[in-house]
């Protein structure tokens, strides 16, 4: 009986480092592996019904990518790199339909990026991440490793969403369709962006940050049960909050905080929205 893709990684994923090189089949399977990250078949993450699925072994198989390949010289005409041989930069050409302005950005080997995908120099794309349609990728933005960004989305000039490898069973972060993600924005730990959120410049989310929403009255945490997300079609700006302890309030400390100020409607685009939501704040 033959072994699906998914469990020849399992059983490779167990074995030493020296036992995976000596078998002629890993290549064989690595390449297979490979071609289904390039081509988007093969996610990390992928939605579910109303959830998302962690697909753990898919970050095994990076993992062993990254045990198994040595160190190489990749360096281009006068730029010296040295990186993994299994990790080279991804090879794009015209057909592909990704616009990417000339200056410095970088496409590991094993995301994909779809069609119509705008990228501005420079930014980075990591091994594992997943791009959709019609996204614009800004100055200096990073998507980090098996990151999961959906279609129309806004990722600004130095926005990063962060990578995440290991533990093998957390969660990435995943930003769904239509979101705006404003400049200078974190978001980190496997924090999930509900379709058609906005983000504004500077906000930083976490898996400990709170998130205040002063329109339903709620406070959104990360729980023992599931990690924080960012409700469908919310409005979030960067905000404050006084911190604990008579030092601190004698001191006026406060603590960074992500505010939702508003919800979006089916009439108003995002750059609307926000403006409204910051001119009312």
């Amino acid at each position: 009986m033959t072994m699906t893709l998914k469990e020849q990684i399992e059983i490779f994923y167990n074995k030493d480092n020296h036992e995976i090189k000596k078998s002629g089949e890993w290549k064989k399977v690595f390449q297979e592996f490979m071609q289904g990250l390039n081509n988007g078949d093969i996610r990390s993450a992928e939605p579910e019904k109303d959830t998302w699925k962690v697909n753990e072994w898919v970050k095994k198989g990076i993992i062993i990518g990254f045990r198994t390949g040595e160190l190489t010289d990749m360096s281009l005409k006068k730029f010296p790199f040295f990186d993994k041989s299994t990790y080279p930069l991804k090879k794009v050409n015209k057909k592909d339909n990704i616009r990417i302005v000339p200056g410095g950005t970088s496409i590991r080997q094993g995301c994909y990026i779809s069609p119509g995908v705008v990228m501005m120099p420079p930014c980075y794309v990591n091994v594992g991440a997943y791009v959709d349609k019609a996204t614009m990728l800004d100055s200096h933005s990073l998507v980090g490793s098996c990151a999961q960004v959906g279609k129309n989305c806004h990722i600004s000039a130095a926005a990063q969403i962060g990578g995440v490898l290991e533990p093998i069973n957390a969660r990435p972060v995943i930003i769904e369709d239509n979101v705006l993600i404003g400049g200078n924005c974190g978001i980190y730990e496997g924090i999930l962006i509900k379709k058609n959120a906005i983000l504004a410049s500077g906000v930083i989310i976490t898996s400990s940050t709170p998130v205040y929403d002063l329109v339903k009255e709620k406070i959104y945490k990360t729980t023992s049960s599931s990690l924080l997300t960012i409700p469908e079609n919310s409005v979030v700006v960067p905000g404050s909050r006084p911190a604990s302890g008579k030092f601190a309030q004698k001191q006026g400390i406060s603590l960074h905080t992500p505010v939702i100020v508003k919800y979006r409607d089916a009439s108003s685009n995002a750059k609307t929205a926000l403006e409204e939501a910051l001119r009312n704040t």
